[in-house]
This record gives structure tokens, C-alpha cells and sequence, in this order.
């Protein structure tokens, strides 16, 4: 039920916002229209829906935004020395490396903030090994150290 209810409020907002119109047939039609398409495809776009743990995992993910922001700044310095550098110091690889994720969205957000840092891009993710791809040692180094995934799990909910 979580499910449909969240795809029936996303709907009909994103119904809203689209058409600007917001006069009582038109907000009729999207709720009659947004009800129709919640129900044949809430399972596709949630699945089962826990909203106490999706609300928990929010707010713990809010906590790690700034500390990702700064890693990306970082990340951003480093890539104007690589470039800037006389030599280009580049040193490309593919890294894999093991992780112990117990969650999808933990693979998808340790996933996206790899690629969100500039230098590393994500090539394969499971919950148990990921590769990703990196421009410099100095990059990989960060990827591998573990610090990110500790991140991960905090907002997963289990405690490093």
C-alpha cells in the first residue's frame, strides 16, 4: 500500500507541475489519471515500500551530503594538478575491490557518489565486489581505503 501511495503522490505532483493548470477539472483528471497509472505500476517503480526505514536512510544520507560535497571539491583539485602538472601524472586504471553492502541502495549510492567524484567512474557494482575505473593512483587510493563504504553503510543503518 506504501508503494501505490507514493507513486499515486509522485504522479500526481509531477501532473501538477507539468501542466500549471490548476483549476478543479484538471486537478481532477490527474488524480482519476495518476490513481489509474499508481495502480497498474506501483510494484514496477518501488516495489515493497518500508516508509519508517526510506525515512531513516533520508536522514542519514542528509547527515553525509556535506562530507560528500567535500570529497568531490577535493577530487576536483586533484584533477586540475593532474591536468595542470607539466608531466600529467595520469595514471589510468580499472580497480576492483570487495565490499559488504546488505542493501540495493546502499550499491546505488556507493555506485553514484564514485561517479559523482570526479576521476572515478563506476563501471560494474554488486553487493560484493565493484570496479570502477580511476585516472590516477592517488584516486584509487581514495576509492580503496574504505572510507566511502563506511559512509554507505551508516546510511544503510548498520554501524562500522
Amino acid at each position: 500500500m506504501a508503494s501505490f501511495t507514493l507513486t499515486f503522490v509522485m504522479l500526481l505532483v509531477f501532473w501538477l507541475l507539468l501542466s500549471g493548470i490548476f483549476t478543479p477539472l484538471f486537478i481532477i483528471l490527474g488524480v482519476i489519471c495518476s490513481l489509474l497509472v499508481a495502480r497498474w505500476s506501483h510494484d514496477l517503480l518501488f516495489g515493497d515500500v518500508d516508509i519508517k526505514q526510506s525515512v531513516g536512510i533520508f536522514w542519514r544520507l542528509l547527515k553525509v551530503v556535506p562530507w560528500v560535497l567535500w570529497q568531490i571539491v577535493l577530487a576536483n583539485f586533484h584533477l586540475v594538478y593532474l591536468t595542470m602538472h607539466p608531466k600529467m601524472p595520469i595514471d589510468p586504471a580499472f580497480i576492483k575491490f570487495k565490499v559488504d553492502l546488505k542493501t540495493d541502495i546502499g550499491v546505488f549510492i556507493l555506485a553514484n557518489m564514485i561517479t559523482l567524484t570526479p576521476g572515478t567512474v563506476t563501471v560494474r557494482a554488486t553487493h560484493n565486489e565493484f570496479i570502477v575505473h580511476a585516472i590516477s593512483q592517488t584516486t584509487a587510493e581514495g576509492i580503496i581505503s574504505g572510507e566511502m563504504q563506511n559512509k554507505v553503510k551508516e546510511i544503510e543503518g548498520y554501524h562500522v
